[in-house]
C-alpha cells in the first residue's frame, strides 16, 4: 500500500514528524541566515578592496590637472598602492592569529578609511601618496583574511560558492568604480569609498568570530557559542566540535611554525598549491591589462570610454583567459604587419573583454578559494601571508614591466601571457586537489598527510 503524501496532524506520529521537520527547518534558516550575514560583512571588505583598485584609472586626468601632478608623480600614486598591499600582506597572517579574523577586518577597515579620507582633503602629492598607501595596506589585510574568514565559518557544502563571493565582491567593488568615475569627481569617488567601511565595521558588532580562531586560542565557551550561532540554535554541534577540537589539539602538539618551516615535507605541497596559484593568477597578465585598459583601447583604435565601461560590466562572467590572450595578440601582430587592418579594433577590444570576463569567473577567484582551505590552521598566518606577498609582488612586477613588454612586442606581451595561463591549467589539473564537499581539516590532512 502506498504511502500518503502529505501525514494528517491529528495523528501522534505524524505531529511528531512534522513538529521536528519543521525544528530542522527553522535550524536550517537561521544557520543560513547568520552564516550569510557574516558573510556580507566579511565581502564588504571585498567589496572595498576592488573601490581601491577601480579608483585610479577614470581619475587619471582629472587629479592630474587638479593638483598639477606631472605622470611619474602620477604613476607613483597609482603604483604605491601595490607596495601598501604587500605591507599588509606581510602583517596579515600574524594580525590574523593575533587579533582575531574580525579584529583584523576591523584595522584593515580603517585603514581603508583614513586613505580615503586622506585622499579627498588631499592638496599635494603627499597626502595623495599617504592616502593611496593606507588604502594599499588595508587592501593586503582584506586580501587574506575576507576568504579565510568565510571558509573557516561556512558549513563545507556553501564554503566554496560562499568564499567565490569573495572575487565577485571585488570585481564589483572595482565596477562599480570604473563607471561611476566617469559621472563623478573624483574627491566624490573617493568619498563612496567611505561607505563599504563603515558597513564592515557596524557590522562586525552583529556577528560571530571564527570558531576555528576561538578553539585555537583556547577559548571553549566563545567557541561553542560562536559555532552554535552560525550553525543555529537547535542545531547538533557536538560532532563538527569535537572534529575540530580534536583537530586543534593535535596542532597544538606540534612546535611554533616559523616562515622556513613552512617548506619542510608536511608543509610542502600546501605551500607549492598556494603560491603556485598566486603566481599563475598574476603572471598571466592581469593587472597590466587592469591598469593599462583604457590605453590598449585607445591603441587598438576604439572609445576608451564606451571599452572601459563594458569592460566594467563583464567583470562578473565569462571564460577563456588563454583564447583572450591569442586573440588580443593576434590582433596587435596584425597591426604591426598592416594586415587587415579593419578587424585590429573589434580583435582587441574583444580579446581584452574576454580576459576580464574569464579572469572574474576563473582565476579571479580560484586561488583565494583554495588558499583558504588547503593551510592547516598552525601555518595558516604564515603561509597564507606568503602566499598573499607572493600575489602583490606579483601584482606590481606586471604592472611595472607590462610597458616595457609592449615595448618589446606588443602581440609578444599576450603570447607571452598566454603560455602562461596555459601552464595554470596545467598546474591546476596536476596539482590543486578537488575540495568541494569536504571539511577544511579533511582536506588539509589529505594533502599533508
Amino acid at each position: 500500500m502506498e504511502e500518503p503524501l502529505i501525514l494528517k496532524n491529528d495523528h501522534p506520529v505524524a505531529t511528531a514528524s512534522v513538529e521536528e521537520d519543521g525544528l530542522q527547518q527553522k535550524s536550517r534558516n537561521e544557520s543560513l541566515w547568520m552564516v550569510y550575514l557574516s558573510t556580507f560583512v566579511a565581502v564588504c571588505g571585498s567589496y572595498v578592496f576592488g573601490c581601491c583598485v577601480g579608483f585610479s584609472s577614470p581619475t587619471q586626468d582629472a587629479i592630474r590637472e587638479d593638483l598639477s601632478l606631472s605622470l611619474a608623480e602620477y604613476s607613483m600614486f597609482g603604483s604605491i598602492l601595490t607596495f601598501g598591499a604587500m605591507i599588509g600582506a606581510i602583517t596579515s597572517g600574524s594580525l590574523a592569529d593575533l587579533m582575531g579574523r574580525k579584529g583584523a577586518m576591523r584595522l584593515s577597515s580603517t585603514f581603508c578609511a583614513a586613505g580615503w579620507i586622506a585622499i579627498y582633503f588631499a592638496q599635494g602629492v603627499v597626502a595623495l601618496d599617504i592616502g593611496r598607501l593606507a588604502t594599499g595596506y588595508g587592501m593586503g589585510v582584506f586580501s587574506y583574511v575576507v576568504p579565510v574568514f568565510i571558509s573557516e565559518i561556512a558549513p563545507k557544502n556553501l564554503r566554496g560558492a560562499l568564499a567565490t563571493l569573495n572575487q565577485v565582491m571585488i570585481c564589483g567593488g572595482a565596477s562599480v568604480s570604473f563607471i561611476i568615475g566617469t559621472f563623478l569627481t573624483w574627491r566624490a569617488l573617493a568619498l563612496t569609498g567611505l561607505i563599504p567601511c563603515g558597513i564592515l565595521l557596524i557590522g562586525l558588532f552583529l556577528i560571530p568570530e571564527s570558531p576555528r580562531w576561538l578553539a585555537k586560542r583556547g577559548r571553549q565557551k566563545e567557541f561553542e557559542v560562536a559555532l552554535q550561532k552560525l550553525r543555529g540554535k537547535d542545531a547538533d554541534i557536538v560532532e563538527e566540535a569535537a572534529e575540530i577540537k580534536e583537530y586543534i589539539e593535535t596542532l597544538d602538539r606540534l612546535p611554533k611554525v616559523k616562515l622556513l618551516d613552512l617548506f619542510n615535507k608536511r608543509y610542502l605541497r600546501s605551500v607549492i598549491i598556494g603560491v603556485g596559484l598566486m603566481v599563475a593568477q598574476q603572471f598571466g597578465g592581469i593587472n597590466g591589462v587592469c591598469f593599462y585598459v583604457s590605453n590598449i583601447f585607445k591603441s587598438a583604435g576604439f572609445s576608451p570610454s564606451v571599452g572601459t565601461i563594458t569592460y566594467a560590466i563583464l567583470q562578473v562572467s565569462g571564460s577563456g583567459l588563454v583564447l583572450a590572450c591569442l586573440i588580443t595578440g593576434l590582433s596587435f601582430y596584425l597591426k604591426v604587419n598592416e594586415l587587415a587592418l579593419n578587424y585590429v579594433p573589434a580583435m582587441a577590444v574583444t580579446g581584452i573583454l574576454l580576459y576580464i570576463g574569464s579572469f572574474s569567473a576563473g582565476m579571479g577567484a580560484v586561488p583565494w578559494v583554495i588558499m583558504s582551505e588547503i593551510f592547516p590552521i598552525n601555518i595558516k598566518g604564515a603561509a597564507g601571508a606568503l602566499a598573499t606577498l607572493v600575489n602583490w609582488f606579483g601584482a606590481w612586477a606586471v604592472s611595472y614591466t607590462y610597458n616595457f613588454l609592449m615595448s618589446w612586442s606588443s602581440y609578444g606581451t599576450f603570447l607571452v601571457y598566454a603560455a602562461i595561463n596555459a601552464l595554470a591549467i596545467v598546474f591546476v589539473i596536476k596539482v590543486v586537489p578537488e575540495t568541494k564537499g569536504r571539511t577544511l581539516e579533511q582536506i588539509q590532512a589529505a594533502i599533508n598527510g
